[in-house]
């Protein structure tokens, strides 16, 4: 049986991180439309953080979802994110413009956001979890957690050292199950070991597991049980311990395939599984960069260089031979941002990179191929 905490009913929620756009500034039409099609699904959980969508993510939340839906109606996620603080004074301040900013009064969860040994070390040092458990005294949260991006090691660590955790939000999808680096598996476990309910992120590993080669699209399109999204949100959700699947939605063809899958929810079947594992094994062996697209590592880059949009690059390149690969490196991506041979490394990419890609090592490449 699944575990229970207050305020998730519903197994699907909506990442806040990606949203639909028109050129720079969130379309608020389609948003509009895309909340009303979730709420009136039975769907209320909102995910967002600060630097989600260059700052744009709350301000769309107030606009699009806090106007427009009495407060009890929903769940709002927001995250405390190391880029905004340098010692405890700068908590609480931080905290209470997020509270402005998104026109609430309080946050139904509330995360440590992008956990790893390094960035746990600073939370420490500035007493964050401890200030932050002050605000769930002062009913200013209702739940307190964690996101995390690290090994299985370093989760136990975080989990013993602060028992009042109450829910682990943790990166879990069938590509990154027994990948070495993510250690998706390992840190699920860890999770079941301390009791602590598990929120997915990136199900669909950044779109990833959606975009995929064809070979890849053949083994599933042979089950015709739905879409590609589907078995990859519906691997994650056939977890007991797992209470919720966020999804990043960008249009509402996206939103109406997600409700469709877990409105109508069945667990992944032995089948099921064995194309998955199939796929899987193609995956692995196209040597992709495994980026899901974050972004967190251009918010410091000096150079201004959009390191995932590169990365796509790259990626079409080998998955497709596509040859307009080309084209939106030299034409778009590095127009008006700096060229992967820019890259002068001094490493904040890497510092902060979730999938603790070697970034650098990477960009080499990518100028090798495209420069």
């Amino acid at each position: 049986m699944k575990p229970k905490i207050d305020g998730i009913d519903k197994n699907l929620g909506f990442g806040c991180m990606r949203l639909p756009m028109k050129g720079n500034e969130v379309d608020y039409d389609e948003f509009n439309r895309m909340i009303d099609a979730f709420m009136e699904a039975g769907y209320n959980y909102f995910d967002t953080a600060h630097m989600y969508v260059d700052g744009k993510s709350e301000t769309s939340l107030r606009d699009c979802l806090v106007s427009r839906y009495p407060r009890e109606s929903f769940v709002l996620t927001n995250k405390l994110s190391s880029s905004y603080f340098e010692k405890q004074e700068d908590i609480r301040p931080f905290f209470e413009s997020q509270l402005k900013i998104c026109g609430v009064d309080y946050f139904d969860f509330y995360l440590m956001h992008a956990q790893n040994a390094d960035i746990f070390e600073k939370y420490k040092k500035c007493k964050a979890y401890e200030t932050c458990l002050e605000f769930l005294k002062e009913g200013k949260i209702k739940h307190f957690g964690i996101s995390f991006h690290d090994k299985a090691s370093v989760l136990e660590q975080i989990l013993t050292k602060y028992p009042q955790i109450e829910i682990v939000q943790i990166q879990f999808n069938y590509i990154d199950y027994d990948d070495a680096a993510v250690e998706s598996r390992k840190c699920y476990e860890v999770c079941c070991k301390f009791g602590k309910p598990v929120i997915v992120m990136e199900p669909v590993k950044g779109g990833s597991l959606v975009n995929l080669p064809l070979i890849a699209k053949e083994i599933y399109d042979e089950l015709q049980n739905g879409s590609y999204a589907s078995y990859a949100i519906r691997f994650a959700a056939s977890f007991e311990n797992v209470v919720l699947v966020l999804s990043g939605m960008s249009n509402m063809e996206q939103m109406k395939d997600n409700i469709s899958t877990m409105s109508n929810f069945k667990p992944i079947n032995e089948k099921e599984m064995e194309a998955i594992q199939k796929v899987s094994a193609i995956l692995k062996d196209q040597d992709i960069i495994p980026c899901t697209a974050c972004r967190y590592c251009t918010e410091g880059c000096p150079i201004k260089i959009s390191i995932p949009d590169l990365f796509a690059c790259m990626n079409a390149k080998k998955q497709y031979k596509d040859w307009n690969s080309s084209y939106y490196y030299n034409e778009v991506y590095t127009v008006n941002n700096g060229k992967a041979s820019a890259c002068i490394k001094c490493g904040k990419c890497e510092e902060i990179c979730p999938q603790n890609l070697k970034i650098r090592d990477l960009l080499e490449k990518v100028a090798v191929e495209f420069e």
